[in-house]
């Protein structure tokens, strides 16, 4: 059992050598700079949660609404 899972992680870890990452590998930038392809996906994600939370909450709202209304004409 031990070996498969050394043996998986080891698979794991060549494949992780192999990827593409989004920051510089050149050794002399420094700091935030070495990540700001990272840094940038990041705003980029956060800000579309964001925008996509606030459609779907301006949707419910307005469905909410609806049903409201119409289950009251009902009355």
């Amino acid at each position: 059992m031990f070996s498969k899972i050394s043996r998986f992680l080891g698979e794991v870890k060549n494949e992780l050598r192999k990827a593409s990452w989004p920051w510089e590998s050149d050794p002399k930038i420094k700091g935030f700079r070495k990540y700001r392809e990272l840094v940038d996906s990041t705003v980029v994600v956060l800000i579309a949660t964001v925008l996509l939370a606030g459609f779907v909450s301006l949707w419910d709202i307005i469905h909410t609404q609806v049903i409201f209304f119409l289950t009251k004409l009902g009355r």
